[in-house]
């Protein structure tokens, strides 16, 4: 059996929010550092699961920064042993309302994504563990990143009947044609040398420590317009890309996911056997 995590994490019977008492801990923890502001993702339960209270949480902090004088640049960081596994497939099966559908369907990763892309201050991404579906998207969209020795990744949407749809806005772009087509295609799981090879990630390294620091130096010494207008640059081609696709790879996401063949691949996966077109 695969690995393999779909588009979306279950941890929670569907319709359940077990973590959303209003005294709850915060699921994106804040701080500051010389000019970085430091947004860390804490909700090791689910693998740090883009579920509905995460992803307002992680919005809301991103606006924060962007309205920061003080920040030059985010760092993205996160607890556990996974980056990010995806949307929580538990909350999205089981939203009713159209807002929490927004929140957990590929129209909400899409504005996720998007709003780490249009950030006026550079986002950085700190990889220590495993990132699987819409997690490396959430990587993807970030301007940089160093992965260590511990990380894993792994495009396993095929696998389940899926396709790597919504995430290949700011991925695609940015990763090597052939690479791309080999990992979406197999769903084969590769190591931090291997991902900033293909470009997914900007940096593999022994301590992501100290491969940050000089990243990090040197957007301390960069000017807010600076800076703005240097990552407007370097991303003008991914946010057309989003201007063109977002609503077309929405609906290609929408429409798989409610397929017999994607039913079959999540069933499989939860029940940790083999989906019947397996040969």
């Amino acid at each position: 059996m695969t690995d393999a995590t779909p588009d979306a994490t279950p941890q929670a019977a569907p319709g359940t929010t077990p973590d959303a008492t209003p005294d709850a801990a915060p699921l994106v923890r804040h701080a500051h550092d010389r000019g970085v502001t430091v947004l860390t993702l804490d909700s090791p339960h689910n693998r740090n699961a883009l579920s509905r209270r995460l992803v307002g949480e992680l919005h809301a902090a991103l606006e924060a920064a962007a309205g920061s004088a003080d920040t030059r640049a985010v760092l993205l960081t996160h607890t556990g042993t996974t980056f990010c596994a995806g949307a929580d497939l538990a909350e999205a099966t089981g939203a009713a309302d159209g807002e929490a559908a927004a929140v957990s369907g590929p129209l909400g990763l899409a504005r996720l994504l998007r709003a780490v892309i249009e950030l006026p201050k550079p986002v950085v991404a700190e990889v220590t563990g495993h990132v699987r579906a819409g997690g490396l998207g959430l990587l993807g969209a970030c301007d940089l990143s160093v992965a260590g020795p511990d990380a894993t990744f792994a495009f396993t949407e095929a696998r389940l009947g899926l396709a790597p749809a919504v995430i290949s806005m700011p991925l695609l772009p940015r990763m090597d044609p052939r690479a791309a087509a080999r990992y979406y295609l197999t769903g084969e799981r590769f190591g931090a040398a291997e991902a900033a090879r293909t470009g997914l990630v900007t940096l593999a390294a022994d301590d992501t420590g100290t491969a940050l620091a000089p990243l990090l130096a040197g957007l301390r010494k960069g000017s807010p317009q600076g800076l703005a207008a240097s990552k407007a640059l370097v991303t003008a081609e991914v946010l057309r890309t989003f201007d063109r696709d977002t609503a077309a790879l929405a609906d290609t996401s929408a429409r798989l996911f409610a397929s017999e063949e994607a039913r079959e691949g999540m069933t499989a996966f939860f029940q940790r056997r083999e989906p019947s077109w397996v040969r």
